[in-house]
């Protein structure tokens, strides 16, 4: 019976090979390197969707890979929307969600943090019916950042029983990524572009942005300098609050260097105001230590430095440290004048429409769609007035009150914490989305990837962090019964 089934099987595989020996060599033969590049892929992909499907968490974990991944289409000559695969990944995990539904967290739904999400895709899903939106199918390209995307991965990280290795996985995959897309802008800076990323330069208004007074803002394999200039700033505020909150000297000294490297490839960057990212997470952080002693040794170290760009004339030979100082003196910048002339222009368009033009009219969806419009027609410059353009300031009020309200959450789940690990990590994601916020008003950053996929997946397991929550081993002595009863609203938040 066994040689039989073994006989069977061997039969099938024999098959199946044969199948796709064939087909890859049809491929190959119509289409070249592609072909060829596309018959290693599928069975990769299959079984990438096999485990997807036996596991959401896969799903998760490959949302992060893709989200940095995108930003190398940039040496790949293809047509494929690319940006559509990680649609279709989030889709797929959420029907993982439903086909695993027996050992998912359902009840963790039951949250104001889903609440908070879930009422802002309800807003952008009633701006598809906006009456002035010039192309409505547009809405279905550019919803996908504003909530879509956010949503999903709401539902992911709130139903899939995620551990404290997830957690970690997650961390160290964002710091990965991130060491190797410093290392890259390096390369660029000291060694020079691929001939790709000369063709990309050359493309566009690219050349415009990138390249002033004959310095190169580096872009590494990022969408753009400012996004890669965003997620620098972020994460050496990340490795800059470890090396505060670690104690062992040499986990401390490792990223004493991480915080060196990833600074040094915001500068490079030339983005000058992903500087307020550091600046305002910093702050951020410190408040939420509630440690006078540290504030004050942190305002003390900060105020003379930005005295120090602003009044003074000292580094301005060198680039980068020039680039930072523009970024404190903006009513001498003429492209920070322009923007605000920009926005009132806008304000004169939008004042008789509080729900603005219709999701998907400006920027680049605009440009493809709708380019005689005239919301086309001026560059936002800015993530708000994105908003602010396509939902109105009825959406931009919506939108930073959600933010406010995770930011919220967030801070008190964190003040509740006892695992020192824990609390470490939650202080890092919470300093970072504060920074990269308030950074939103000057670039879109919160709309692109990969900075959107870490934002909407670390204030997801900030505001859920408790559920990871472990007392110090010295606490652990402590009964039970000793602990008061948390009140009945606190796992609704």
């Amino acid at each position: 019976m066994n040689r039989h089934l073994g006989r069977g099987q061997f039969w099938l595989y024999t098959l199946l090979g044969g199948v796709y020996t064939v087909a890859s060599g049809c491929l190959v033969s119509k289409m070249g390197m592609p072909g060829a590049l596309m018959a290693v892929v599928a069975p990769v992909a299959f079984l990438l969707v096999l485990l997807v499907l036996m596991e959401p968490r896969w799903g998760l974990l490959l949302y992060v890979q893709l989200s940095f991944m995108l930003g190398f289409t940039r040496f790949i000559q293809t047509d494929v929307p690319v940006g559509l695969l990680i649609d279709g990944l989030l889709v797929l995990t959420v029907f993982s969600l439903f086909l695993n539904g027996q050992r998912m967290e359902w009840q963790r739904l039951r949250s104001l943090t889903f609440t908070l999400i879930a009422l802002w895709l309800l807003y952008t899903l009633i701006e598809l019916i906006n009456p002035e939106a010039p192309y409505r199918p547009a809405w279905f390209y550019h919803v996908r950042p504003f909530s879509l995307h956010w949503f999903l991965v709401a539902c992911i990280i709130l139903v899939v029983p995620l551990t404290r290795r997830d957690v970690q996985i997650f961390v160290n995959t964002w710091l990965i990524w991130s060491f190797l897309a410093a290392l890259w802008a390096f390369k660029q800076h000291y060694l020079g572009l691929t001939p790709a990323e000369v063709d990309w330069l050359n493309s566009g208004f690219n050349a415009r942005t990138h390249m002033l007074f004959g310095q190169l803002r580096c872009f590494s394999f990022y969408s753009d300098a400012a996004q890669f200039g965003a997620e620098m700033a972020g994460v050496t505020l990340v490795a800059l609050i470890r090396v505060f909150e670690e104690r062992k000297p040499l986990i401390k000294g490792a990223y004493v260097l991480l915080t060196l490297v990833f600074f040094w490839g915001y500068a490079v960057s030339g983005t000058r105001s992903a500087l307020f990212v550091l600046a305002a997470g910093f702050v951020f952080y410190l408040l939420l230590k509630r440690d006078v002693p540290k504030l004050l040794v942190g305002m003390a170290l900060a105020v003379p430095l930005f005295l120090l760009l602003m009044y003074t004339s000292v580094g301005s030979s060198n680039y980068q440290v020039q680039r930072m100082r523009s970024a404190l003196t903006p009513m001498n910048d003429p492209s920070f004048l322009l923007r605000l002339q920009n926005q009132e222009k806008l304000k004169t368009y939008l004042q008789d429409l509080p729900f603005g033009a219709g999701i998907g009219t400006s920027t680049d969806m605009g440009a493809r769609f709708s380019p005689w419009h005239w919301a086309a027609q001026i560059p936002p410059d800015s993530w708000y007035v994105e908003l602010w353009i396509e939902t109105g300031w009825v959406g931009v009020t919506l939108y930073i009150l959600m933010l406010l309200g995770l930011v919220g959450i967030g801070s008190y789940r964190v003040w509740q914490l006892k695992d020192p690990w824990l609390s470490m990590v939650m202080y890092g994601f919470l300093a970072e989305f504060v920074g990269i916020a308030l950074m939103g008003y000057s670039n879109p950053v919160l709309g692109q990837f990969p900075t959107s996929s870490v934002i909407f997946i670390s204030t997801i397991l900030v505001a859920t962090c408790n559920r990871w929550d472990t007392a110090p081993a010295a606490q652990n002595t402590v009964t039970e019964s000793s602990i008061p009863p948390k009140p009945d609203w606190y796992e609704a938040i």
